[in-house]
């Protein structure tokens, strides 16, 4: 397994399915996943896929500008770290954001968001 190749192909479905239609995001996660959106905790498949449909706002696009990743521990999981600008529909400027990933291997041989957690950068 190589952790750049499954974080680049883990990235770009994740944000094309993000800016597409976010209720097709319910199965990268499972019901002990945790999203924790701007200090709001989330858990479970459900209540995230929820909670990123009752954002305010309809459509956005994700322009992602960096993607790091770690192997993280014996079970071949892999630490996601992206930042990059969401542009909002209607709005001139883009914002800042951060995103953080910790993705699970299934035995099926795909990998799950176990942990994931998005910040705005205002600074």
């Amino acid at each position: 397994m190589d952790p750049d190749a499954v974080a680049k192909a883990f990235v770009e479905h994740y944000y094309r399915t993000f800016d597409s239609n976010r209720a097709d995001l319910g199965n990268l996660y499972q019901d002990g996943s945790m999203l924790t959106f701007e200090e709001a905790k989330t858990q479970g498949s459900q209540a995230i896929v929820a909670k990123l449909a009752g954002l305010p706002f309809q459509q956005c696009l994700h322009k992602v500008s960096t993607v790091d990743c770690q192997p993280s521990g014996p079970g071949g999981g892999v630490l996601v770290f992206v930042s990059g600008l969401l542009q909002l529909a209607g709005e001139q400027h883009p914002l800042k954001f951060s995103q953080m990933f910790h993705l699970i291997p299934t035995p099926q041989g795909s990998f799950y968001v176990l942990n994931d957690i998005f910040r705005l950068n205002y600074a």
